[in-house]
C-alpha cells in the first residue's frame, strides 16, 4: 500500500512540473504581432487600361450658330434655337500611362497625394441636319426654305489627374478611395453650315441657296474638369505592388465629356 501511494504522489509531483512548464499557466500565450506593410514613402508605376468616353453634343454649336444669323431675317423663324440632333455618342479606346506618389501612413490608416497619366484617344464625333420651310413670308416678303447642317468632335489623347487619396491596409491589401483635379489635351472641331433658299410662294419653285458656313477648331486645347473613383493596392514583395483601379473624370469644355476607365499596374515603393 505505501509503495501504491508513493508512486502516486510522485506521478502527481512530475505532472505538476510540467504543468508549470505550459504558457497557459505561465500568464498566458504570447501573442505574434501582426505584420503590416509599410507603405509609407514615394512610389512609381505604370499602367494600362481600357476605358469608355461619354460625349454630350446638344448644345455644342449654339453660339456659332446664333452668331452665323445675327440680323439674318431667317431668324424670325427661330433657327438659333432648332434642335440639330447632336445628342450624345459613346466609344471605347484602351490606354497606357504612369503614376507617382507619395503616402503617409499611421498604423493601418494611409492618406497621400498622386499624379497619374494615360495616354489614349477618348472622344467622338456628331452629325445632324435639319430643314424647314417657313409658314409665312418673313419680313422681307419671301418664303424661305432653311436647312441647317451642323457637326462636331472632340479627341482626348492625354490626361492627368492629380488627386488626394485615403485608404485602410487589410493584411497586404490597401483599398483606397481618390479624389481630385483633371486636366486634358484635346482637339475639339464645331462646324455649321445654313441653306437658305427663297422663293414668292410657300410651295416654290425655290432659288439656289445662298450659303453661311461657320467654323470652330482648336488643337491641343487644353481641357480641364475633375476626378474621382476606387482602387486597391497589394503588396507583392518587398516594395513592389499591384494596383487595380477604376476612375471617374469629367471634362466640362464646350463639349461635355465623361470618361471612365478600369486599369492595372504595378509599381514600386522606395
Amino acid at each position: 500500500m505505501r509503495r501504491i501511494l508513493l508512486a502516486v504522489i510522485m506521478l502527481g509531483a512530475v505532472s505538476g512540473a510540467r504543468a508549470a512548464d505550459m504558457p497557459v499557466l505561465r500568464g498566458g500565450f504570447t501573442e505574434v504581432p501582426r505584420s503590416i506593410p509599410n507603405w509609407q514613402g514615394f512610389y512609381v508605376g505604370g499602367q494600362g487600361g481600357y476605358g469608355s468616353s461619354d460625349e454630350s453634343f446638344s448644345g455644342s454649336n449654339a453660339t456659332l450658330l446664333a452668331g452665323l444669323l445675327d440680323h439674318n431675317v431667317i431668324q424670325q423663324m427661330d433657327v438659333a434655337n432648332w434642335n440639330l440632333g447632336l445628342g450624345k455618342v459613346s466609344e471605347r479606346s484602351s490606354a497606357y500611362g504612369a503614376f507617382a506618389g507619395y503616402n503617409w501612413q499611421w498604423d493601418d490608416v494611409v492618406v497621400g497625394v498622386e499624379a497619374s497619366y494615360v495616354h489614349g484617344n477618348f472622344g467622338g464625333a456628331s452629325v445632324a441636319s435639319k430643314e424647314l420651310v417657313s409658314g409665312t413670308a418673313l419680313s422681307d416678303g419671301l418664303f424661305h426654305d432653311v436647312r441647317v447642317d451642323s457637326s462636331a468632335a472632340i479627341r482626348i489623347s492625354d490626361m492627368a489627374t492629380f488627386r488626394g487619396r485615403a485608404g485602410w491596409t487589410w493584411g497586404c491589401f490597401l483599398p483606397y478611395i481618390f479624389g481630385g483635379v483633371a486636366l486634358g489635351n484635346a482637339d475639339i472641331s464645331r462646324s455649321v453650315t445654313v441653306h437658305d433658299s427663297v422663293s414668292t410662294t410657300i410651295f416654290g419653285p425655290f432659288s439656289a441657296p445662298a450659303i453661311l458656313n461657320a467654323t470652330d477648331a482648336v488643337h491641343n486645347h487644353l481641357v480641364y474638369g475633375y476626378s474621382g473613383g476606387l482602387g486597391f493596392d497589394v503588396n507583392l514583395v518587398g516594395g513592389l505592388f499591384a494596383r487595380a483601379e477604376w476612375e471617374y473624370v469629367r471634362f466640362t469644355s464646350s463639349v461635355d465629356t465623361s470618361i471612365n476607365t478600369v486599369r492595372a499596374g504595378l509599381g514600386y515603393k522606395f
